[in-house]
């Protein structure tokens, strides 16, 4: 790896609102699941742009389809047929055993949008007031709806008064969410990621899954399914939710289904599908003939290329090696739990460690930090075994390091 050249990059322009914490990096160029700097810098990128370059980067089928689509249409609007809106729907729902689709821009549109239908969805049964059940650790975007459904108060401070209409639990906990929802004529919808990504990579077990399954059509509530992060074949599945073996009513999708083209989509099943009517919902951008392009060229790459099989193979092989190369902490407690599947994988420290961010990127790899004490890999699907090798030996020391109090 090169050694490391003084960035020019300012800590903070006067003329981009001060929103994000970022380090002094800007990339300008990339191939497969490397990146460069605009001085010339290497990185391995374990993030792929926070789970949304499936293909990893100037991928040889992706660019060509996506330049081909620039010199016809880029943009329309929702006045008129988007053909490929039609062929990736069809597609989408072949692969969720779902019925329909409404393309948006971004996942917190996708979410927002599935908060409406259940809220129309109780409505159309003569509920005034529908109530949610959303989970603690929770994230599904930033505007104020999506916020209220999110289960973090850092992320809420500031912006009160919420939304009301949700009701909060514990992931994993029948029990509670029965306990939670006893007697409750308004409530609705059970709105939850199949695997957290911003409250730590922390997944729901099977078992859990398919008992929420079994009590929403029990008592004719929708299941709806977050896998904005999880989803797009990162589990190794197309879906985290089908390791279970059930179908959601609802399913927000976006980051990975564009390879970094920004997309959103929510797919309906029978339960959901007629809910929405011209008039009740609509965007600008979301659809649009690039995106749309974007969105099926990348679900035939993965098809072709073998993706989802890789994702399994490649993200087990660098759990297991995580794992080993972490045994001395995992045994003492430093280092508490490696988690995730596929390349989604967690690895939560005893204290936070938001540091290893900058560390990790001056020896050249792109990680993040969650929920202050979870690095997070999200890499590219394409990543092969030694680039999943190469990361452990980039990371790991870091890691032990920064427990040790010696970076």
């Amino acid at each position: 790896m090169n050694a490391a050249i003084p960035m020019t990059i300012e800590a903070a322009s006067p003329h981009v609102m001060n929103t994000y914490g970022r380090l002094p990096i800007a990339l300008s160029h990339g191939q497969g699941c490397r990146v460069w700097d605009v001085n010339g810098r290497e990185y391995l990128d374990a993030l792929g742009g926070i789970a949304v370059n499936t293909l990893g980067h100037n991928h040889p089928k992706l660019v060509p389809a996506l330049q081909d689509q620039l010199t016809k249409i880029i943009h329309s609007s929702n006045y008129y047929h988007v053909p490929n809106q039609e062929v990736l729907a069809a597609r989408l729902v072949e692969l969720s055993g779902m019925r329909n689709v409404f393309f948006c821009s971004s996942g917190l549109e996708a979410n927002e949008a599935a908060l409406k239908l259940a809220r129309k969805f109780g409505h159309d049964k003569g509920i005034e007031r529908p109530q949610i059940v959303v989970y603690e650790n929770a994230f599904h975007g930033r505007s104020i709806a999506t916020l209220s459904a999110t289960g973090n108060p850092k992320v809420q401070a500031g912006f009160g008064p919420l939304v009301e209409g949700f009701i909060r639990v514990p992931l994993n906990d029948l029990q509670a969410l029965r306990q939670a929802t006893h007697g409750n004529p308004d409530v609705v919808a059970v709105f939850f990621e199949a695997i957290q990504g911003e409250g730590g990579v922390n997944p729901m077990h099977m078992d859990y899954l398919r008992g929420v399954r079994a009590l929403c059509d029990e008592r004719d509530w929708l299941l709806m399914i977050d896998e904005v992060q999880c989803g797009m074949g990162r589990t190794g599945k197309w879906f985290a939710h089908q390791w279970a073996g059930i179908t959601p009513d609802v399913m927000p999708l976006a980051k990975g289904l564009g390879s970094g083209v920004p997309i959103g989509a929510v797919v309906a099943g029978p339960k959901a599908a007629d809910i929405f009517q011209p008039g009740n919902h609509g965007t600008t951008f979301g659809g649009n003939p690039l995106a749309m392009r974007a969105g099926v060229e990348t679900l035939r790459i993965m098809e072709e290329d073998g993706l989802l099989s890789n994702a399994s193979v490649v993200g087990a092989h660098l759990k297991e090696a995580l794992a080993d190369a972490l045994a001395p902490e995992l045994a003492s407690g430093a280092v508490r739990e490696i988690r995730g599947q596929g390349l989604m994988i967690g690895i939560e420290l005893a204290k936070p460690c938001g540091a290893l961010v900058g560390q990790c990127a001056d020896r050249g790899l792109l990680i993040s930090v969650t929920a202050d004490r979870v690095v997070r890999l999200l890499p590219p699907l394409i990543m092969s075994k030694s680039e999943a090798d190469e990361v452990v030996r980039i990371l790991c020391p870091l890691v032990k390091q920064f427990l040790a109090g010696a970076a």
